[in-house]
């Protein structure tokens, strides 16, 4: 490995995260440059000019690190430093110095809830046997029935199935996700200690922030209690519960002690570094409270993504939000898609009405306060490719369950006629999930300056994000009386005022009274002294 100086902050803007765009790079699918068919670090290096453009402040980077690749690097073998399928640390470096240069921060994913199964401490797990020290970083027991046969309790797989794997000396293991990603024991010190050490190592390379993966998980409830239930003797599955109950391996107590040490070595960096939690909760009261002042920065609202397409819902999730935003004094953070998730273009409907209201979705998002992260591919109106060969999907899920989320990892399009539509260098032909013929018309070069394309309907809600007055800070929104199924809220700073309007209601409304319109996400004709806002999509409108 490579040592790298203490470079020089971006900015000495410590707030930057709190009204922030980011834009999550699934580095895999991004782009490549070496002609193997796989994204990598130069590759992203290569595009950093278009995300600039596009006008996001940060990039968020799935895992990059040393891994079997069993779940797309989130089984990680060494978390400093860089798997060769992705480059090297020098690339590491090379990019977060372009990407600083061109007024863009890097986050970077953390995996601490479990490693590879190739990680040398698990190795060493296994080869010292029961009641090692090694085994001690791990979450390691006895069987239950008369051999031990039977898994210590009844947890199970978020990818389904039992949640434990038996070894050859008898003892089981704990995975929450795949077996080849065992969960640690967060009840270590040598565990929290090895991780405090990760999280400098990168902040001395000169990353901005991090996004925690499941940083709910880490501590499980003492004794290792049954939930009682599981899909093999109720036919429910456990992870049913996520965000609508508690279970005895998700969201304890006890997790938040491991933020509270962690928020001092974030603060000690200059710059602003901060960290952002994927967690599920059962209440938004539990959530918010990952978020504060001695803990994280932010966690991600996944009711705004899980909200249904109705005014009412959007509305009740925004409030909710909001109203534990202002309690924890940290802002918000929206996400409709991610690489877990559904593109939200086919979960609206897919097709033409699942991109009209994907569109008028993301101009709700971009004017809500707080912070939005965008998924790589849909500011270009990308669905969810839902045909893939089962032979050629890689999700570990899918074999276990039948579901997989690789319909939403497919290599983004950026230009010609074949796929995999610039991908990689050209002439290259590989990419290791296939686009469809359909998304030659969605690639960046197809849409870029193109009148009333989603990619220019994004640049210009990103800039007008960034340089409207009523915007830039993170302070709350009026709601305005309308017609039913009809969203409007309005922002003011000072003397200036932005009102969002978004038309669920199944039939076009005439909208006035709000000032000039500046962006929308369809077509706008002129009716009296307002506009008809069409079915299925959102408008601002300013005021100053």
């Amino acid at each position: 490995m490579t040592s790298a100086p203490h470079p020089t902050p971006l900015t000495a803007d410590d707030d930057w995260w709190r009204s922030a765009v980011v834009y999550q790079v699934y580095v895999r699918s991004f782009a490549d440059s070496n002609s193997d068919g796989v994204g990598d670090l130069e590759g992203i290096r290569q595009r950093l000019p278009y995300l600039r453009d596009l006008g996001v402040d940060a990039l968020w980077l799935t895992p990059f690190y040393t891994s079997p690749q069993i779940d797309a690097g989130y089984d990680v073998a060494d978390y400093r430093d860089v798997d060769p399928l992705f480059g090297n640390l020098g690339d590491f470096d090379a990019m977060i110095t372009d990407a600083h240069a061109l007024g863009l921060r890097i986050i970077v994913d953390l995996v601490p809830n479990h490693t590879s199964s190739a990680h040398p401490w698990f190795t060493a797990a296994l080869a010292a046997g029961p009641g090692s020290p090694e085994r001690e970083r791990y979450l390691f027991a006895e069987g239950k029935g008369e051999q031990g046969e039977l898994p210590p309790n009844d947890w199970e797989s978020i990818f389904g199935g039992p949640a434990w794997t038996r070894v050859p000396d008898g003892q089981w293991y704990l995975h929450l996700f795949d077996p080849a990603q065992p969960d640690l024991n967060w009840r270590h010190p040598e565990v929290r200690a090895e991780f405090e050490d990760v999280l400098r190592f990168w902040l001395d390379r000169g990353v901005d922030g991090f996004r925690i993966d499941v940083a709910h998980g880490m501590i499980k409830a003492e004794g290792l209690p049954d939930v009682g239930f599981n899909s093999m003797t109720t036919g429910q599955r456990q992870s049913e519960l996520l965000g609508k109950g508690r279970l005895p391996y998700f969201d304890q107590d006890e997790v938040h002690d491991i933020y509270r040490a962690w928020r001092p070595i974030l603060d000690s960096y200059p710059g602003g570094r901060m960290a952002v939690a994927e967690a599920w909760a059962e209440t938004p009261q539990r959530l918010a409270r990952y978020i504060g002042p001695d803990e994280l920065h932010q966690a991600f609202s996944f009711d705004f993504l899980d909200a249904t397409w109705s005014a009412d819902s959007f509305r009740k999730v925004i409030d909710t939000a909001l109203a534990e935003s202002t309690i924890v004094g940290a802002p918000t953070t929206w996400v409709l898609s991610n690489h877990d998730r559904q593109r939200h273009v086919t979960r609206y409907g897919d097709g033409e009405v699942g991109l009209r209201r994907a569109r008028a979705a993301a101009l709700l998002m971009l004017s809500l306060p707080g912070c939005a992260y965008v998924y790589q591919g849909e500011e270009l109106g990308l669905p969810e490719v839902l045909d893939l060969p089962d032979e050629l999907r890689q999700d570990p899920a899918f074999l276990r369950t039948g579901e997989s989320r690789d319909g939403c990892r497919v290599p983004i399009p950026w230009s010609g006629e074949l796929a995999p539509y610039g991908f990689g260098p050209e002439g290259s032909e590989l990419s290791w999930l296939p686009a469809p013929a359909t998304w030659r018309a969605l690639s960046v070069a197809a849409q870029a300056g193109v009148t009333g394309s989603t990619l220019e309907l994004y640049r210009a809600a990103l800039r007008i994000r960034r340089e409207h007055p009523a915007l830039a800070g993170t302070d709350g929104i009026t709601w305005l009386e309308t017609e039913p199924g009809v969203l409007a809220f309005r922002r003011t700073t000072g003397g200036a005022e932005l009102t969002c309007v978004v038309n669920l209601s199944g039939a076009e409304v005439t909208v006035a009274g709000h000032g000039r319109p500046v962006v929308a996400s369809a077509d706008l004709t002129e009716r009296g002294d307002g506009h008809v806002l069409p079915v299925d999509a959102a408008a601002w409108f300013e005021r100053r």
